[in-house]
C-alpha cells in the first residue's frame, strides 16, 4: 500500500493533481480533496510530499477496479478524511468533493452541531448534515483547533462586504485563479475578501495575484 509520495507538482485541477516523483519515469494522479487542491493551487512546479490513501474503485457495476490515490497534506488530514467517510452514504468520492473546508472548521462545525453550515457543503443538505452530526458527535475532538471554525471566519464579514465591493487589478486576477480551481464567483470573492481584509488590519500589502491566493490558502 502507498501511504506516501514525494515529488514535482506537475499540475493540479479541482481534486485531481499529477505528481512526478524523482527521475521523471513516470507520473501519478492523485484524487485530492477541495481544501487540498486549493492549497496546492500556489504549489505547482514545487516539489511537495503527499501523505495518501489508496483504494480500489468499482467500475461497470464492479467487474473492474481502477486503483486510486488520495492525498493530503498531514496525516491528520487523512485520519480526519477516513472518520469522514464512516458516515453512512458518504464515500470518498462525495467527500472529496464536499471537504472544501479544512478538518478543524468541519470538526467544529460537528462539535457544535452547526448543521447550518454543514448543510452548505457540496452535495452535504441538510439531512445528510443532521446525519454527519449524529454519527461523529464525540468523535472529533482531535481534530479541533482552538479558534478555527466558522466564528472565526463571521468575525471579518463587515470588512469582507467593504472590500468585495471593488473587485479589481490584482484581486480580481486572484478570484479568477480561483474560479479555475473550481469555486463559485460569490466563493472566490469571498475568500479574496476574507484575505485582504485580514491583509488590511495587520498592515500586510497584496500586491499580487499570487500574494493574495497565498493568504486565501492561510499563507
Amino acid at each position: 500500500m502507498i501511504t506516501r509520495i514525494r515529488g514535482f507538482l506537475e499540475s493540479v485541477a479541482g481534486t485531481r493533481a499529477v505528481i512526478v516523483p524523482s527521475g521523471d519515469a513516470f507520473a501519478y494522479e492523485v484524487l485530492v480533496p477541495a481544501f487540498v487542491g486549493l492549497a496546492l493551487a500556489t504549489k505547482t512546479s514545487q516539489t511537495i510530499t503527499l501523505f495518501t490513501l489508496q483504494y480500489f474503485e468499482g467500475q461497470n457495476q464492479g467487474s473492474s477496479f481502477i486503483p486510486r490515490l488520495i492525498g493530503f497534506e498531514s496525516e491528520q488530514q487523512r485520519e480526519f478524511f477516513e472518520l469522514f467517510t464512516t458516515v453512512n452514504g458518504i464515500g470518498n468520492r462525495k467527500a472529496l468533493r464536499a471537504l472544501v473546508h479544512r478538518p478543524p472548521v468541519v470538526a467544529r462545525a460537528i462539535a457544535e452541531k452547526d448543521a447550518k453550515l454543514l448543510s452548505t457543503l457540496p452535495e452535504i443538505g441538510k439531512r445528510m448534515a443532521e446525519r454527519v452530526i449524529a454519527e461523529l458527535d464525540g468523535k472529533v475532538d482531535a481534530f479541533l483547533v482552538p479558534g478555527e471554525g466558522a466564528a472565526s471566519e463571521r468575525g471579518v464579514r463587515v470588512e469582507v462586504k467593504r472590500v468585495n465591493a471593488a473587485f479589481a487589478g490584482p484581486a480580481e486576477d486572484a478570484v479568477l485563479a480561483l474560479m479555475a480551481l473550481g469555486q463559485t464567483r460569490g466563493e472566490a470573492e469571498e475568500g479574496v475578501g476574507k484575505a485582504m481584509a485580514r491583509a488590511e488590519k495587520s498592515g500586510r500589502v497584496l500586491s499580487s495575484p499570487d500574494k493574495i491566493v497565498e493568504a486565501v490558502f492561510g499563507g
